[in-house]
């Protein structure tokens, strides 16, 4: 009987352990994201992407831009370096490696934060995001996009320094599939967009830039970045792994739990 139970004992034993390596396998170890809003946007755009990830046992840093949300740097002094190091300042704080991710204007930064800091990045995530090659500034991908609509919308302050989208226009090009409470939500924190950083280039290299991994995410209804650009610069980077959501420019906003799915799933 003693010989009976001690087997039984084992077996309920070895089924136990066998279960919990199980499903220890099943669920990846927990990752360190980093998240860059885009323009005319603000940390508030990743809250329901943040909590996902964070339910899911992950780190998430959310950096708020220099010039957004409620950050008052001087407009004249934003460029897209100062951007590229609020980004390194926050990955430095971090011991391991980070999933970079970057939307819109975002992307610039990302790819800027990539070329000086490639061994802190273990995946650079575009969504919907601009995406250079070396050279190019983010106005001269914009200005090469015919399927944006964004282009008739924008007014020059007076000192050149801000960019405004007229009101009538703001939640027709970045989140027209949005239910009427983030509509507002974007309305609510909408500020002007410094000028500089659109202007300004990036010098990417092999070494630097070249040596990340990279995936890219299309939001198929945006008319800010047209499908067709975004197309083009996951082409000229040649990156091999896409998503895509049936989106407009805002996917975080409007459809959050499915980025945050792709977000999990580019993880493993």
């Amino acid at each position: 009987m003693k010989k009976t139970i001690s087997s039984l004992l084992a077996a309920v034993f070895a089924i136990s352990t066998f279960a919990s390596c199980h499903k220890n396998e099943d669920k990846p170890d927990p990752k360190t994201y980093v998240l860059v809003h885009g323009a005319w946007q603000a940390p508030y755009v990743w809250d329901a992407v943040r909590n996902d990830l964070l339910k899911e046992g992950n780190k998430v840093i959310v950096v708020e831009l220099p010039g957004h949300g409620t950050d008052k740097t001087p407009t004249y002094t934003l460029s897209l370096d100062v951007y590229r190091d609020k980004v390194i300042q926050a990955i430095a704080a971090v011991n391991e490696n980070v999933i970079l991710v970057g939307h819109s204007m975002g992307g610039m930064v990302i790819t800027a934060v990539a070329e000086k800091v490639p061994a802190k990045i273990s995946k650079l995530v575009y969504i919907g995001a601009f995406l250079p090659t070396t050279g190019q500034a983010l106005v001269d991908l914009s200005m090469s996009d015919p399927g944006s609509k964004l282009g008739n919308s924008l007014v020059q302050s007076a000192d050149k320094l801000t960019l405004d989208v007229k009101a009538d226009s703001l939640t027709y090009l970045f989140i027209n599939d949005g239910t009427p409470a983030v509509k507002q939500q974007a309305i609510d924190n909408y500020r002007a967009e410094p000028a500089i950083p659109f202007t300004n280039k990036v010098t990417l290299t092999n070494e630097g830039f070249g040596t990340v991994k990279k995936v890219y995410i299309k939001t198929l209804q945006d008319i800010v970045i047209s499908p067709g650009l975004q197309d083009r610069m996951i082409a000229a980077a040649g990156i091999t792994t896409i998503y895509t959501v049936n989106t407009s420019h805002s996917p975080f906003l409007s459809q959050p739990h499915e980025v945050s799915k792709l977000l999990l799933n580019i993880a493993k």
